[in-house]
């Protein structure tokens, strides 16, 4: 028990460690000048969308990077969100839409949304975007220039996620809490390990050369997290790929309350662990009850140092997502909580039922 106390002691201190590097090293999009004006492919999966699509296609117009198509795949929606798109590309004949027939055998919906989204792209750059995402500042040239300047094959931006009930406040700061402790971001662009990768598929961009030469999204068409898979496989075929967390600039609200975020989660939190359930709830329990080891087995200013490391840990996370800092100390325990619930409705969906989302199966 000794030895596990120093083990657990010694991981959060590691926490302190990365995550005091993601706070201090290039994490978020900097604000360079614009330095190309390629086309810009921006592709957007739609289902049942009526209430995100026509903010994010605003948003896109107003972009000051303004040499853009945008093509929208409405994913079989059932509400209103083809009426919507179809009265923005009668404004503007920068703006597309293509509808699905049907999803094929063997493809997850964004998956194929996404491929086919690809096929119909005219860019020199692919930017692939969820509907509930929001962009501002220039976001658009900014993830152009800094692709250029690191002469890079793949981007993928965390946005920030934009928080109101108390359900998301629960819920939502654990998945960069992972993240954010775990992988120091810079390490992503900085090495070719394969290990090192991670990426969000609410906002992909890429060099359309090499999408195309690739097809990732053709080759992951089964996967349920395959934004991560897409960001291993490119390293692993030695191009270069970065990660980033997002600003004001790139923002999302991914849920509206504690049982969507718990379903929503569930989805993809064994993905930040290789898919392993025992690294996960390793992981969950050296951060819930590692604390108990370190107060009976090893002397006081041990303890004293794990609880700095443990709360540095947080505040450092809490400050690079651009999450309250109030809030995610306050709530450290239901945040564990749910965290829990994340890993246990992953194991259950995987084993013994059909995870749906969307209306869809997708196990």
């Amino acid at each position: 028990m000794l030895i596990l106390a120093y083990i657990i002691f010694a991981f959060t201190v590691i926490q302190l460690i990365v995550s005091l590097v993601n706070l201090l090293f290039e994490t978020n999009l900097p604000k360079t000048e614009v330095v190309t004006n390629g086309l810009v492919s921006l592709l957007i999966p739609a289902r049942n969308e009526e209430n995100n699509i026509g903010i994010l296609l605003n948003d896109l117009l107003n972009q000051d990077y303004n040499n853009i198509e945008v093509i929208v795949f409405n994913d079989q929606s059932e509400d209103k969100t083809a009426e919507i798109v179809t009265e923005y590309t009668i404004r503007d004949n920068r703006i597309h839409m293509i509808s699905s027939a049907g999803l094929p055998d063997g493809w997850l919906g964004k998956n194929f949304a996404c491929d086919s989204l690809a096929g119909q792209a005219n860019g020199s750059y692919l930017l692939f975007l969820d509907a509930d995402v929001r962009i501002g500042n220039n976001a658009i040239g900014r993830v152009v220039s800094f692709s250029e300047k690191h002469d890079l094959d793949l981007v993928s931006i965390f946005p920030k996620q934009i928080i109101k009930s108390w359900g998301e406040r629960i819920t939502v700061p654990d998945m960069n809490y992972i993240l954010v402790s775990l992988l120091p971001l810079v390490l992503v662009r900085k090495t070719k390990y394969a290990s090192l990768a991670a990426a969000n598929g609410q906002f992909m961009f890429f060099r359309a050369e090499k999408y195309m030469s690739l097809r990732p999204h053709e080759k992951m068409k089964h996967e349920k997290v395959e934004d991560i898979s897409i960001a291993r496989t490119y390293k692993n075929s030695g191009l270069k790929v970065a990660c980033l967390l997002g600003d004001d600039s790139i923002s999302c609200r991914m849920y509206n309350g504690f049982s969507e975020a718990v379903k929503g989660f569930s989805k993809n939190v064994t993905a930040f662990f290789g898919n392993s359930f025992i690294l996960s709830l390793l992981f969950w329990l050296s951060t819930t009850f590692g604390f108990l080891l370190i107060l009976f087995e090893l002397p006081a200013y041990i303890f004293a140092a794990y609880l700095f490391s443990y709360l540095s840990a947080r505040v450092f996370i809490s400050i690079a997502s651009r999450q309250s800092v109030f809030y995610n100390i306050l709530l450290i325990i239901p945040l564990q909580v749910s965290l829990f619930l994340f890993i246990y409705n992953a194991f259950i969906n995987k084993y013994f039922r059909k995870f749906q989302w969307k209306g869809r199966n997708i196990n």
